[in-house]
């Protein structure tokens, strides 16, 4: 069974029996916590009519400094609460839960889509001028073979740096953005990055894009900030349209919010981070 610490899936949970095929479900969406709400927001964009079920697992963020047994096992219980809910398609918006248990998930639940995330190096590679990349991730993708075999098919000549993010997602889910506090966090990370002279940076976590303008601003123009939430709602969008499964057009959609941690703050930070107003849901999975 799957627990606060356990390792492996509860047996009702292997079973993907609850998979919809009603085009009118919800997407389902998770992440560590709340840094999955820039997927969501390009999601939204993207297909406005589309129901959302999103659950964060705030108990134990960030993922990105946990074991790797760990790390599958929550994505495996957290999933389940969502195909348990009848999700039409399952978006894993944390590149570590991606990086590090997308193909269990898969096995756990074969009759479920999942769409899983990478850093955007590929896109990087293209745009770079100086021959040189940045890709800041969670310090277990940096460490993670899913990064390296990445990196080595795009790179292409091109020398792509790779550094951990470290306190960056904690700045996010205590919805600090800006200021001396921000700054004091990313310069000792971004500082490497300039001096090497890359000109393309990759946000390789969901959390950084809600500090995409602080992050810019250090770095200056001369240095193109990109993240790969666009290119993961284009990628829901065309299986949902494969698959005939998007919404049925004439009203909008809206987000159901779960979390495993504390609700209050949860419903404070997500309404800071998407400047709309939510409320969060605390679930035990």
């Amino acid at each position: 069974m799957v627990g606060k610490s356990g390792v492996e899936a509860p047996e009702e949970l292997e079973i993907a029996s609850a998979v919809s095929t009603d085009r009118n479900a919800p997407i389902g969406i998770f992440d560590s916590g709340l840094g999955g709400l820039s997927v969501w927001r390009e999601i939204a964009a993207m297909m406005p009519a589309e129901h959302v079920q999103y659950i964060a697992d705030s108990a134990f963020v960030p993922y990105g400094v946990r074991p790797p047994e760990e790390i599958r096992a929550r994505s495996i219980a957290v999933a389940g609460f969502l195909v348990e809910r009848g999700v039409k398609l399952v978006v894993v918006a944390c590149n570590t839960a991606s990086a590090h248990a997308i193909d269990e998930l898969r096995t756990a639940y074969p009759g479920m889509t999942f769409v899983g995330l990478e850093p955007a190096v590929k896109p990087a590679v293209g745009m770079t001028m100086t021959g040189r990349v940045g890709v800041l991730a969670t310090p277990r993708t940096v460490t993670g073979d899913r990064l390296r075999v990445l990196i080595d098919h795009w790179s292409d000549g091109v020398q792509v740096h790779t550094i951990a993010g470290n306190g960056m997602v904690e700045l996010v889910e205590a919805g600090v953005l800006g200021g001396d506090d921000v700054n004091a966090v990313i310069g000792p990370i971004l500082d490497p990055l300039l001096e090497d002279h890359v000109d393309v940076l990759v946000l390789g976590c969901t959390h950084y894009p809600f500090l995409h303008d602080a992050i810019a601003d250090y770095v200056g123009p001369a240095v193109r900030v990109i993240d790969s939430g666009n290119a993961i709602a284009r990628r829901t969008l065309s299986l949902l349209q494969n698959g005939r499964l998007l919404h049925d057009r004439g009203q909008a959609g809206s987000i159901t919010l779960f979390t495993t941690g504390d609700a209050d703050e949860a419903t404070r930070v997500s309404t800071l981070l998407t400047s709309r107003e939510l409320t969060a849901t605390h679930v035990d999975v």
